[in-house]
């Protein structure tokens, strides 16, 4: 969420939603890959589509970024949690619900920290600085070029 954020805010909808998509399958690639890796990259891809709705008109602060982790991570969580678990591995949705509980009161108080405190700075010193863009990068090359 801390870097989902500025990106789906720097560079729009189709960047957050591929962010949030291929950052699951890659981690998943790692980890474990299965049919709840689709579950849970489509998620998190829709989180990343709704960071660059949300984020689109809004100050790239704080708040907006933990306003916006807070709704995204109660939405996902229950996404995957309760109704998917239900659905894929046919568990009860009581029984997951109850115990979705603690990890998502977590992944809120992680997500909360990371977007509050890391998506403004990657936002500021990374996403929306210049010498990291194209141009940025053309120039510096240029001018070491030059001083050799």
């Amino acid at each position: 969420m801390g870097t989902l954020l500025p990106i789906s805010k720097g560079f729009g909808y189709a960047s957050g939603f591929l962010f949030g998509f291929i950052s699951i399958i890659i981690f998943d690639s790692f980890t474990m890959f299965g049919v709840w890796t689709w579950v849970t990259a489509i998620a998190y891809g829709l989180v990343g589509l709704g960071g660059a709705w949300w984020l689109k008109n809004r100050k790239p602060s704080a708040k907006n970024f933990v306003a916006y982790s807070i709704v995204a991570t109660l939405a996902y969580d229950f996404m995957t949690g309760p109704i998917m678990s239900s659905v894929v591995f046919k568990m009860s949705f009581m029984q997951t619900l109850i115990g979705q509980i603690p990890f998502t009161l977590w992944h809120l108080g992680g997500n909360i920290i990371l977007a509050g405190v890391l998506s403004p700075i990657l936002y500021k010193w990374v996403i929306s600085n210049p010498e990291f863009s194209i141009q940025g990068a053309k120039n510096l090359l240029v001018s070491r070029s030059h001083a050799k």
